[in-house]
């Protein structure tokens, strides 16, 4: 019996795991039997064009409906080689992503905008790691902490998620950031897309692998 493609969600990730047995696809049970290694390889083939079928589809609707570019997105998808059972797995990270990754941050003497949005009173600087974020001063009058999520302030010690904290006057500091919370009600549906299309996909590589063996065998 198959197991089936299901998804898990986490705090700060999401998994979709597929997963066809070859027995699903109808009229090909006795070929199963007969050349095992064929199906297996057919199945390891149509896993992973889902999967990055699924990769694709994910990024594209995530970048439209959170309007943040689409190769940003598809940084916190990750495929992984599928198993020795036949599962494939992706790997999506939603955690807030960075603000600055949405589009090209503009800056302007009030703030930062990019992909629509506004941040005023904000600035586009490099002011730890090596690229530059949008930040704000978090004793600024605009500062507002919804358009900082994941960010929690600390003075000593403590967590430091996207806020710096120093002796400076200009610090603390809050790194604008985009939340991905209004992508988790998708996750189902973007598991059953994704199965609905490995059925397809599956039937057509193994009925390549089906052709092959006629052609091998002179009953092609």
């Amino acid at each position: 019996m198959s197991v089936g493609s299901y998804h898990k969600q986490s705090a700060s990730s999401g998994l979709i795991s597929l997963h066809a047995n070859p027995q699903d696809v109808k009229g090909f049970k006795d070929f199963a039997k007969l050349v095992p290694k064929a199906v297996a390889a057919a199945q390891r083939r149509a896993v992973n064009k889902v999967l990055r079928w699924l990769r694709t589809h994910i990024a594209r609707d995530v970048g439209r409906q959170e309007r943040i570019a689409i190769t940003a997105v598809r940084q916190r998808l990750k495929a992984f080689p599928v198993s020795s059972n036949g599962q494939g797995r992706l790997w999506f990270g939603i955690n807030p992503i960075e603000a600055s990754r949405a589009g090209r941050p503009r800056q302007s003497r009030t703030g930062v905008s990019v992909a629509g949005r506004r941040y005023q009173g904000a600035f586009f600087k490099r002011v730890y790691g090596g690229n530059p974020d949008i930040w704000i001063r978090t004793a600024s009058k605009h500062f507002d902490a919804k358009d900082y999520p994941d960010s929690e302030v600390s003075g000593r010690g403590g967590r430091r998620t996207g806020w710096v904290a120093e002796n400076d006057s200009r610090f603390p500091l809050a790194k604008a950031k985009i939340s991905l919370e209004e992508v988790r009600p998708h996750f189902e549906a973007w598991t059953n897309r994704a199965h609905e299309r490995l059925l397809v996909v599956m039937e057509q590589e193994l009925n390549f692998e089906l052709q092959k063996y006629l052609r091998r065998t002179g009953n092609g």
